[in-house]
């Protein structure tokens, strides 16, 4: 049927014969952290709702991944508002049926204001507004996702099938147990092991057939280095429906893993004295008619300010500065919890400070361009989010600095860092990222942040709020290490 082929060309008309052997849907959109929210709701609803969208209560803009509201309640959602109800807007073009569920119908929802403004602090909203900037000028933007994430087994004895030892069994675990108890999936480093995935053979597959499945297709899908984790690079695409997909593939792993007794893990940094988990971003701009890359420079500048930049437009090249200016101002989007800080560290392949550089792995900012790479395949990996992030906001997070840059028309603020050179070396000239949360909030949402001026203060003062949150429940801690550290010491 011709309407399931392609659902960027369904209608309202369409929907009718599309779940006629349907009796239920299923909708979700996504929270500040990356969390999809939704409901099962019956057919007739879901009809009667299709075309002007639904209420959705504004909680999940007023509380935190574990359901607590906030120490300091923000504009959206609070208790003078009565925690009113936002409208729920059906993006009908992201429809896919969920593998796992029965082949449930499924939709994403974008967050409005009452009155269907674009909402503020909606993540899917703010990458809209970000494209909105390109499609304007007729450009477009592609974008692709890599995510490594740790995977742990349900531990405990059980005689029950595998779905019963999902990760409720861990959270229980661990009210009683140290981390460093759980057990990992495997043991020992076998980054880009072809024997490894065998040990849990249908799970690995399982994995990699419900996201073709499911709409979010993996492109290459492997073992990295550390006890039991995988990495999988999703398959490029246009920037809106790559962040869709990279939202989603957490949603399938998460929902897989459950079924074999597996819980992985996407924080930034689980196991001290090991690599933590990236969340790579690789961002291009082209033609969205013809397709032509216009990051690449199609006769190369016999005077480039670097020869790194041999082969890049002034459009790359502006957009470029652009993130590096940048930067510094947005790093509670790119490293969004505690633990993010404990994966930017040096000697860990993490990137610690502004840099770039042509096909360099330690930089911020990895260019990939000719002569490594074909022109068609020119574009910039952002290496500083870990896997803990919302995708929709680190996309939109580029775009929105990066068309800062070529507006400005902004000028390469520092030189590449050179083969061989490490991030923090003597030719590092670039500034040293935030080390904590604390310090890359303060500045996020100082009063002269680039944040501000490319996001607007509605969502600047509602995420900076968000991460204050998250920034006070740290502090009022009390970690195992203290314990372990002070109890008879002091």
């Amino acid at each position: 049927m011709t309407i399931t082929e392609d659902p960027t060309t369904l209608s309202i008309e369409d929907l009718p014969e599309l779940l006629k052997n349907d009796n239920s849907v299923k909708v979700a959109g996504c929270d500040i952290d990356g969390v999809m929210r939704g409901k099962l709701m019956s057919k007739k609803k879901f009809l009667s709702v299709a075309a002007d969208g639904f209420g959705f209560c504004s909680v999940i803009f007023g509380w935190d991944m574990h359901d607590q509201t906030y120490f300091r309640e923000l504009k959206i959602s609070n208790k003078e508002n009565g925690y009113r109800d936002l409208l729920a807007q059906i993006d009908l073009s992201s429809f896919r049926r969920i593998p796992w569920e029965k082949d449930v119908p499924f939709f994403l929802v974008s967050f409005r204001e009452p009155s269907g403004e674009s909402l503020s602090a909606c993540p899917r909203s703010l990458l809209e507004r970000a494209s909105k900037k390109l499609e304007e000028q007729g450009m477009g933007a592609l974008a692709g996702a890599e995510y490594e994430f740790y995977q742990f087994k349900v531990p405990g004895e059980h005689t029950g099938p595998l779905s019963e030892r999902n990760s409720s069994n861990t959270a229980r675990f661990l009210k009683e147990n140290p981390p460093h108890k759980l057990p990992s999936l495997t043991e020992g480093m076998f980054g880009y092991s072809i024997t490894r995935p065998l040990h849990n053979q249908d799970y690995y597959y399982g994995v990699y057939d419900a996201c073709e499945k499911f709409g979010c297709n993996i492109e290459g899908w492997h073992t990295e280095s550390g006890p039991g984790v995988f990495e999988a690079a999703l398959e490029y695409g246009e920037i809106k429906a790559m962040a869709d997909k990279a939202a989603l593939f957490k949603m399938v792993v998460k929902s897989v893993a459950g079924k074999y007794g597996i819980t992985p893990c996407f924080m930034a940094k689980p196991r001290a004295n090991l690599p933590g988990n990236s969340g790579h971003m690789h961002v291009s701009i082209c033609d969205p008619k013809t397709r032509e890359n216009l990051f690449y420079r199609k006769e190369a500048d016999p005077s480039p300010p670097y020869e790194d930049l041999r082969h890049v437009s002034d459009l790359g090249r502006h957009f470029l500065a652009g993130l590096l200016e940048g930067l510094p101002d947005v790093m509670p989007i790119l490293a969004p919890t505690i633990n993010s800080y404990k994966r930017l560290v040096e000697n860990f392949w993490a990137p610690v400070t502004v840099s770039w550089g042509l096909e360099h792995r330690a930089a911020s900012i990895r260019l990939i361009a000719p002569p490594s790479a074909p022109p068609k395949a020119t574009r910039f990996e952002i290496r500083v989010p870990g896997a803990d992030t919302n995708a929709y906001l680190v996309l939109a997070t580029i775009l929105a600095l990066g068309w800062r840059g070529v507006e400005k028309k902004l000028e390469i603020p520092i030189p590449p860092l050179g083969k061989g050179e490490d991030v923090g070396s003597a030719n590092d000239t670039g500034a040293r990222l935030a080390k904590s949360l604390k310090e890359a909030n303060d500045r996020f949402k100082s009063k002269d942040s680039i944040a501000r001026e490319v996001f607007g203060d509605d969502f600047v003062d509602h995420y900076a709020g968000t991460r204050e949150h998250e920034i006070r429940l740290f502090d009022e801690a009390v970690t195992d290490w203290e314990f372990q550290r002070y109890i008879e010491t002091v």
